[in-house]
This record gives structure tokens, sequence and C-alpha cells, in this order.
């Protein structure tokens, strides 16, 4: 298997815009949020304003006796403590949004509220309240490396060591997690915004203790998930079980309070690290000690040593820490983004103990052959070469340039796709994946139709439903590499089976027949792709194909460099601009690839300067899970973002939705020290951050 060569792809590799585009931007395009079904009910959940409590009762009575109320759960927590405040205790479906929200003020809730801890260091403290009672807040740590360390360190002439810290960032996907749930006699229909609809599918199938194949899971428009709606939420299920309550569909959407306390966030971490090296700039020796914090769940790692891994002899030690918060959830590149940060400084940080640029420095231990192309061609983009010595600028307001490295692994596999053609030359391609805002619709279409000689609009793609043929959640930058081959494997057995009925009709033999230009070709005779369909009669042509090796791999190299301008006086970080290289093997469409790289440069530089959720350690809940004052990059604080893409066709496709939002932070950090001089340990780097580095 493999594919067509650059120079002969009519439709692929090009700059195409979505095909769903004008369905946005006219309001057609419906999400979750948006549907409207005959009957429908609206549900609200309750949750638990404390972040530590024992639930002694609940009396829902004078819930049930509201006018407009169908149906009330007041199960909706398994265990009866909860551990955040936030964790949903009992549910209501009514005829109106306003009747269900009112219903939530007349549940009577008995609690033991018990002591809790939000702060990670508090939580680490000897004698900090548990989360978890059978068991301490710090989980048994886990460690990795190679060689011999204390060795390494004891041959060391330069040692750099410090500490970082990384905050808690909420997922604030702008379409808030939920669902609509629709029974037919025992038939479950579950209209969901979700990463995987076969997830969904699964989850609520165990959930609920059904068979799969009575459970189907839908999403045709989904508005932001970056990992956190990757399975079905308990919201789900609950959505499902008030449908079945009072016998009419239920939606069942999160407020904006509970999507920032309940749906999963990046965990926090405190990393202390360590580099020692020889006075010729050869590195001898790295040493990490992390913990992170992803609330009452694990998984909370930090990745380290992160790019730089040819070290003679390193140690990475790392624990995770409970605290009464909701739980992590997968988020773009997880535990990269925070090993990203404190990696590059420190990088930098021997470099100018070595008297070595920065970017030489790089150059020097990069072991990837991709980025060392890239770092030259981002060097000489930015302007590397005229960069100042660090904090040597006049006045209040102080230009720099910084740099940083991302990496990722994750491959592909395990999809199928059916391709169906009509008599009348219409194309039906059914792929059981889902459009996360990324583009899928658009790239299955143009594979097909690249393989079938058609235009893009020839080809009607089926996406985000579970009845169609199995593909998995759209994560870890897989969904490409998954889907991209199991179409094109479809798609070429299609068209073995059309060459095969147009092969008598051109007077050639079916390996003889090409397809192009909306037309199917033999030896000087043609005919057009409607002509050839029209051949089938009343049959219908079917075609099934699934993900085969050769046509997509892993490992995804990059590299960013940003400029900034900090302003002394006020603390303020502007990021100027941004050019991000970035590893593509070969590009499906150039447009939407340009697009998600934009887009993970954007959520790195507010992870990097904005976004924090603040706990209040006196009450234990979230003070600002709303925009108001949850701040997220919006256009005023967006720079000029350059992309240059890294073409390498010929190691097929690979995903590139993770890599571009993990190395901007640690580049508008090392970017920050070069403007002012001094560093920045701690994210986000806001004004007050700036102003206490400066001046203490």
């Amino acid at each position: 298997m493999a594919w067509k060569p650059l120079n002969e792809m009519q439709v692929l590799s090009q700059r195409r815009p979505r095909l769903e585009a004008p369905l946005k931007v006219s309001g057609q395009a419906k999400y979750t949020y948006d549907l409207q079904l005959d009957g429908l009910l609206y549900g609200a959940l309750l949750t638990c304003p404390y972040p530590a409590a024992l639930v002694l009762r609940i009396n829902e009575s004078k819930v049930r006796r509201l006018p407009g109320v169908r149906a009330v759960l007041t199960d909706a927590h398994p265990t009866g403590t909860a551990r955040y405040a936030g964790e949903y205790l009992a549910a209501v479906a009514a005829i109106s949004p306003q009747i269900a929200l009112d219903a939530l003020e007349l549940f009577e809730v008995e609690y033991e509220v018990r002591p809790f801890v939000v702060d990670l260091d508090a939580a680490m403290e000897e004698g900090a309240p548990r989360v978890f009672a059978e068991r301490g807040n710090i989980t048994d740590s886990e460690t990795d490396g190679s060689g011999d360390v204390e060795a390494g360190f004891a041959a060391a002439e330069v040692i750099v060591e410090a500490e970082f810290r990384t905050q808690v960032q909420t997922h604030s996907s702008l379409e808030t997690h939920g669902s609509v749930a629709v029974w037919e006699g025992d038939l479950l229909t579950i209209y969901d915004s979700t990463q995987a609809v076969n997830g969904v599918r699964e989850g609520v199938a165990q959930t609920l203790e059904l068979p799969a194949d009575q459970v189907r899971v839908i999403c045709q428009h989904m508005g932001g998930g970056f990992g956190s709606k990757l399975w079905a939420g308990r919201y789900t299920a609950i959505a499902a079980r008030l449908a079945k309550a009072a016998g009419a569909p239920v939606k069942l959407m999160l407020s904006r309070r509970d999507e920032h306390l309940s749906t999963g966030n990046r965990p926090s971490s405190l990393q202390k690290l360590r580099l020692g090296a020889k006075r010729d700039g050869t590195l001898v020796a790295f040493s990490a000690t992390t913990w992170g914090s992803a609330g009452i769940a694990g998984g909370a790692g930090v990745a380290l040593p992160y790019v730089y891994t040819g070290l003679p002899a390193w140690k990475h030690t790392h624990a995770d820490v409970y605290t009464n918060a909701g739980e992590a959830r997968p988020f773009r590149a997880p535990g990269s983004p925070q090993g990203c940060f404190s990696m590059e400084q420190l990088m930098d940080e021997m470099a100018e103990k070595l008297g070595i640029d920065p970017l030489e420095f790089r150059l020097r231990h990069d072991a990837n052959p991709v980025r060392q192309h890239e770092w030259r061609l981002g060097a000489e983009r930015i302007g590397w070469s005229k960069r100042q010595p660090s904090g040597s600028g006049k006045g209040p307001l102080k230009r720099g340039l910084g740099l940083g490295a991302s990496l990722w692994q994750v491959g592909g596999g395990g999809s199928r796709a059916e391709i169906k053609v009509f008599a009348d030359g219409a194309v039906e391609l059914r792929i059981g994946t889902q459009d996360i805002g990324t583009g899928t619709r658009t790239i299955v279409a143009a594979i097909a139709a690249e393989e079938l000689g058609l235009p893009i609009g020839a080809i009607r793609p089926l996406i985000g439903d579970s009845d169609y043929p199995y593909s998995g959640g759209s994560g870890g930058s897989t969904t490409a590499p998954s889907v991209a081959p199991a179409v094109q494997n479809t798609a070429e057995k299609a068209r073995q089976q059309v060459a095969e009925l147009a092969a008598p009709h051109l007077g050639v033999a079916p390996e003889q027949v090409r397809f192009a230009g909306g037309r199917v070709h033999g030896t000087g005779k043609s005919l057009s792709w409607r002509e050839v369909c029209g051949l089938l009669g009343a049959q219908v042509l079917s075609a099934s194909g699934q993900w085969v090796e050769g046509l997509s791999s892993s490992g995804v190299a990059g590299c960013q460099f940003a400029e900034v301008e900090v302003d002394v006086d006020t603390g303020r970080v502007q990021v100027l601009r941004v050019v991000a290289v970035a590893d593509c093997g070969l590009i499906l469409d150039r447009l939407t690839t340009e697009s998600q790289i934009n887009g993970g440069v954007i959520q790195g530089l507010s992870y990097a300067l904005f976004e924090e959720r603040f706990m209040d350690p006196a009450t234990g809940t979230m003070v600002n899970p709303e925009f108001e004052n949850y701040k997220i990059a919006g256009a005023f604080e967006t720079p000029q973002i350059e992309v240059l893409l890294f073409d390498e066709a010929e190691r097929g496709v690979i995903g590139v939705g993770e890599p571009p939002t993990i190395p901007t932070a640690a580049a508008i950090a090392n970017a920050v020290y070069n403007a002012i001089g001094v560093r920045l340990r701690q994210l986000p780097m806001t004004p007050d951050r700036v102003l206490q580095a400066l001046y203490g």
C-alpha cells in the first residue's frame, strides 16, 4: 500500500476549505447544544457545595411537587461521599431550563462536612486532611532513568538547578459537555458532544448494563474538547436515566460553572530539576523530582527529560498528590507542556552559564534529524542572529527572543471504513470517527476523491455515528493516522471494483483503467464517472476496508521561536510573533494543518500568560469558574503566527494536533528572560509575577 506521489495528487495536500464551513457560518450546523426534539425535557444537576462531605440524606419531595418536573434522580453520586465541590448528587428533568434550575433549589440535603485540602503543597504536609481516608495524599513515587546519575554529577564541571511550577489549566471548551438522550423502546440514542462516539457507546452500555448494540451515539459537530471528551461522562448516563424515567427525550448540558469544576483539567506540577555539563558543553547528568495534582485522580505525570534524551545519565522520580478538586483528564499533549516549560529553561540557563548561544546548544544536543533542519529554518525566519544579550534593552519596553522544542510519539490504527457507489454516481463514505473541529470530515472526503479521481464535492462523508464502521477516539493526535489509511484502503478497493465494471466497455484490462478529472480512462477512450456508475443498474457497489501499515507513522518533531515585548513598568508580557515549524509527514489538507498549528500556538500562549484555576483555601471552591475571571487568550492577545510546514510525504500521515501547543510556553518564557534578564519559573507569567521577579 502506498500514497500517490505528490506530483500526481489532484485533491490531497492542497489548501481546501472545510466542507462543513458553510453550515457553520450560516448557523445551520447543529451541535448537541442546539438540538431541539419534540417533547424535549431539560436536565439539571445538583452538585455538592463542599469540597469534602458525607451526604447523609437527600429529600426530594418538594422537587417532585414542582409543576413541570418530569423526572428526579437522587443517586447521581455512587458512594455518598463527595470529595470536591461540584460533584454530582442528584438530577432533575423538567419542561423548561428555568424550572429545572428552580427545582435544584428545592432539594433538602443533609451533609456531614469534613476537612479538606485543595493546594498541592498543603496536601503534601504531614497531618494534612486525607482526600481518601484509606490512603495518604502522596502516591508511591515512580522512578525512571538510566546510567549512574551520582557519578555524572560528580564529573560535572557546571551544574544548574531550579524549581519550576505550572498551574491547573481547565479545558474551557466553548461547547460545554453534555448529552441529549432518546429512548425508542429498549434502544437508546445519545447525541453527545464527544471526541469518541464509540467510546461513549461502550461507556454508557457498561454503566447502564446494556448490550452495546442497543446504544447509538451521534455527534455531527462538536465545540471543543482538547482531550476532556474522550469518554462518557457521568452526566451522559444520568441523561439517559432521566429520559427513561420521564418517557421523553432529555437534554443535559453542563453549566459553565460545572464545566470548570467537574469535566477535567491539565494537572499542576512542582518540578525540581538539576542539569550537569562539562565546560565544553557536553551534558553529563540530569535529575528531576516532580509532583503533580490531578485532584481526586491520578495521572499528573510530567514528561522529563523532555526532547533531549541522549543524556548518559538521568533519573526522574514522580509522585501524584491528591487534593479535594475535580479530576484531571487528558489535555492536549498530557504532561508535555509542563516538562517542556522547565526543560527548555534549564537548557537556556546551562547555555548561558557555558557562554554558548542557546540555539547552538540545542543543535549540539538534539539528536532528532528532522528538528536539526527545523531549528535552522525557524531561526532564520525569526531573525535569531539579531538576538541581543539578555536584559540589555533600553527603556521600559524590552524585547526578547526565545525558543522551545516539541516531540510527540503516538501513531494510529484500528479504524474501518465503508464506501457505497450508486448508479447515479453518488459516493457515500462511512466511518465511525468524529470531527472535533480539526477538519476530519474534509480529509476523509479528500482521500476518497483522490483515489477515485473525483472532485471532493462528489464525496458524501458520513461520520460522527457509532453505527458506522468502527473508529477510535479523536485524541493523542491519532485521528488522521488512524482514519486516513482506512479510507485510502477502502477507496482503493472501491476503485478496483469500478475498474472491473468499466474495463470491458473501455477495451482494456481492469489494471489498465485510470481515474482522473471525474472520468474513467482506458487507452484512447474514456467514460464519465456517472456513465460508468450507470452500468450498475439497480445494484449498489460496496467496499469495506481497514487501517493498514505503511500509510501512516508516528514521531512528530517540531520547534517554535517567540518574540515578546515586556513592559517593565506594568509587568505586561505581549507576544509579538511566533514562528512554528511543524513536522507534518504527508499533508492531507494544508489549510486545516495550518489551522491546527495556529490553534495549538494560541492555546499554548494562553497557558503561558493567562489561564489558571484559583481555589479558595478557606472554602475549597474554585473562585473563577466563568470566563469573566478565567482569562483565555483572545484576538487582542494573539500574535502574528507564521507556520512553516516541514513536509515528509514519504513518512505517510502523522498527527499534528498535540505538538504545536507543547513548546509555546517554553519559548515565551525564554524570550521573556532574554528581554528582562530575569527568569520566570512559574506559570502563568502574569504581570504581578513579572514585577515580583524584577523588583522583589
